[in-house]
């Protein structure tokens, strides 16, 4: 099982980045997936969540109205797209897959991808 996280970079404030990650190595379609981020000397935060099969997505409210999160299912591919970006947004992004319900605990999923780093200047 793989999941490659792309997309990140550096981005002024108000900018906007779209990040992806790609999965391979089985079928998610039960799966929950999930975009967290992890800011220097703080604790890993749910961003946005996914459930494969139906679509539903679930938001933390610090992103709310600004990013949205999608999927491809012929791709396998699951998108963040953000906008109206903010210099607090900065951090190390990355996807995640799990086979439980719950979205925001980070020890619920089962599979991690690498991490992009996003930057976004003031």
């Amino acid at each position: 099982v793989q999941l490659q996280a792309s997309g990140g970079g550096l981005v002024q404030a108000g900018g906007s980045l779209r990040l992806s990650c790609a999965a391979s190595g089985r079928t998610f379609n039960n799966y929950l997936m999930g975009w967290f981020r992890q800011a220097p000397g703080k604790e890993r935060e749910f961003v946005a969540g996914i459930r494969w099969s139906s679509g539903i997505t679930y938001y933390a409210d610090s992103v709310k109205g600004r990013f949205t999160i999608s999927r491809d299912n012929a791709k396998s591919t699951v998108y963040l797209q953000m906008n109206s970006l903010k210099p607090e947004d900065t951090a190390v992004y990355y996807c995640a897959a799990s086979r439980g319900t719950g979205w925001i605990d980070h020890r619920a999923y089962d599979y991690w991808g690498q991490g992009t780093l996003v930057t976004v200047s003031s």
